[in-house]
């Protein structure tokens, strides 16, 4: 594969330039917002921590894009329960509960966001308790602010990969392209609450043995959009082998290359970092729950420095 190619696919990705348009306003609210001593962790978090005694109240926010809702009410509605859910399991937590907010312009919109919403409350076992609906908008929008918890020593953060770790890539490969778009890999919709949940258990064991220094979710800026949302949390930079990312065999046969692969959302997968002597067992755990992990890259010095390499040269990307 040329570097080159995946290079510029980095770079030119909409959801990776989007993120780093909302820096500023990122900066702002860390900058002049109230501060509170009970504030553990917050801004670059996938889930922000609160102290509460021996444990951490989680707290993530998401909004579920319009064109999604317009198109898709049903999965967009299911989406802004997975979302945040993914969130929480990222930081080793438990999901509790969500709370959601809608504004629909048409009841056939809302009854479908409904059902999304209650589908994917059910699926992964997490009640809605609370929202706020306006029935009489001009416009569509959804979002869900989902809490959960964790013990404070076995917290992961996204902002804690240290240098020399190796950075591992863990995906459910069984997945089918989701029908709101090609870049949607959809792990969850067809599988039983069991088997969903059971995958992102891994993340709680690994969080309990503290096998890792940082993980997040693979959201929709795909794997290198994580990843540099990660490395900049963290002060470091990273060097990714690109031949080290597998492609699911389903997205194969659909003549899926790696520079759309890299580009997916790619529900129930991680990206995590550890220490050499700690890979094998991260490996295991998500094997034992029938999710594929390899090690794609090591964490650099170079700070905010994304590389690529083939195992034969290298390239500078993006520098986030």
């Amino acid at each position: 594969m040329d570097l080159k190619k995946i290079a510029e696919s980095i770079r030119t990705n909409p959801y990776i330039i989007e993120k780093k348009e909302i820096n500023p306003i990122v900066k702002y609210i860390d900058k002049n917002s109230f501060k509170s001593g009970k504030i553990f962790s917050d801004i670059g978090e996938d889930a922000a921590a609160i102290n509460d005694n021996d444990k951490f109240i989680l707290i993530t926010t998401d909004r579920i894009r319009t064109e999604f809702i317009e198109k898709f009410p049903f999965g967009a509605g299911f989406s802004s329960i997975l979302v945040s859910v993914d969130d929480i399991y990222a930081c080793g937590g438990i999901p509790l509960a969500a709370s959601i907010i809608i504004s629909v312009k048409d009841p056939s919109t809302c009854n479908e966001l409904l059902k999304g919403i209650c589908e994917g409350s059910n699926k992964f076992q997490v009640p809605v308790i609370r929202g706020h609906t306006n029935v009489y908008s001009k416009c569509f929008e959804l979002s869900s602010t989902m809490i959960g918890e964790i013990k404070k020593e076995d917290y992961i953060s996204a902002g804690n990969a240290e240098i020399n770790d190796k950075i591992i890539l863990a995906v459910d490969f069984d997945g089918k392209v989701g029908k709101a778009s090609k870049l949607y890999y959809d792990t969850t919709t067809f599988k039983s609450s069991e088997i969903v949940l059971n995958k992102r258990r891994a993340m709680n064991i690994i969080a309990k043995e503290h096998l890792v220094n940082a993980s997040k979710d693979v959201s929709n800026g795909g794997i290198f959009g994580t990843l540099l949302q990660m490395i900049k949390y963290s002060g470091v930079g990273a060097d990714v082998n690109i031949n080290e990312i597998e492609i699911p065999p389903t997205l194969i046969k659909n003549n899926y290359d790696l520079v759309t692969y890299i580009k997916m959302y790619l529900t129930t997968s991680y990206i995590l970092t550890a220490s050499n002597n700690n890979c094998k067992k991260v490996i295991e755990m998500f094997k034992e729950h029938d999710m594929d992990a390899q090690v794609i890259g090591n964490v650099i010095k170079e700070k905010n420095v994304l590389k690529i390499n083939n195992g034969i040269e290298s390239i500078n990307v993006i520098k986030f």
